[in-house]
């Protein structure tokens, strides 16, 4: 009998021996906790304190999701950073796709030790995105894009429909944490796949343009698709996140290994 996918939120406690340090997690897009549970229980198993939420509209139906507004998104990951940073030291964000571009806004307007993103999106490539707050009225739903996952048999629990109307919201939270990029100053580290059918190099160039004022390490993956926590890169990320953040916190120094994977040209 198959165990469906879990769309629960996650958290952790603090039980590591160096800095008090915690994490915010966050899904993507029509996604949910699912997709990146083993990330943030990784992060766990590391000593560190988790929160994963599961964002409003998701892990129910495509409809409540075509009910919500970014800002619903964005609340519910900064409530998270803000019940971590009250009982630790030092905060890191995480994120996966649109979870990546929430990360983002966190460490633009709060204070954070790193961004740890995975395939992260800032722009929508669709041409109709720009008309999207009208052919809401018209179209409701448009085919999902997901489980872009090269390992076989792996399912990320998606909805199968893309609600327009959520769509919309997406693109002007994507336009809106553009802007805010030029306000990071912590370190932000980058998994990125060398093949990824659902964002395109255009976010990354967005993302190496906006960082005016914050250290960027790109990390390419070579085995996996866009849902990289679940794919065959993601002991890859898993590790590199836990090294980042202690990189980042004072525990140590990134090691050669990752260190010889950077790179810095241009998308």
């Amino acid at each position: 009998m198959s165990i469906g996918p879990d769309h629960t939120p996650f958290n952790s406690p603090f039980t590591g021996t160096g800095p008090r340090t915690g994490v915010v997690v966050s899904h993507g897009f029509t996604g949910s906790p699912h997709g990146v549970r083993a990330w943030a229980q990784s992060l766990a198993a590391a000593g560190y304190a988790v929160r994963m939420p599961l964002l409003p509209g998701h892990g129910t139906s495509w409809q409540e999701l075509a009910r919500t507004r970014w800002q619903d998104w964005h609340t519910a990951l900064d409530a998270a950073y803000l019940e971590l940073a009250a009982e630790c030291e030092h905060v890191v964000v995480a994120g996966l796709s649109m979870g990546g571009a929430l990360a983002l806004r966190i460490a633009a307007t709060r204070p954070v030790a790193g961004t740890v993103v995975v395939n992260p999106g800032l722009v929508i490539d669709d041409p109709r995105a720009p008309l999207a707050g009208i052919l809401k009225f018209v179209l409701r739903s448009t085919p999902a894009i997901a489980n872009d996952i090269r390992k076989p048999d792996t399912d990320e629990g998606a909805y199968p429909r893309t609600p327009v109307a959520a769509a919309h919201e997406l693109n002007k939270m994507f336009k809106d944490t553009v802007q805010l990029l030029p306000r990071i100053s912590a370190p932000v580290r980058v998994y990125r796949s060398t093949v990824d059918h659902v964002v395109s190099d255009k976010s990354i160039r967005a993302l190496r343009r906006g960082l005016t004022h914050a250290p960027l390490e790109v990390i390419r993956l070579e085995n996996s698709y866009h849902v990289a926590t679940m794919d065959n890169d993601a002991p890859e990320i898993f590790r590199g996140t836990a090294e980042f953040i202690r990189a980042v916190t004072g525990g140590s120094t990134p090691d050669a290994a990752h260190a010889s994977q950077k790179d810095t040209a241009d998308d």
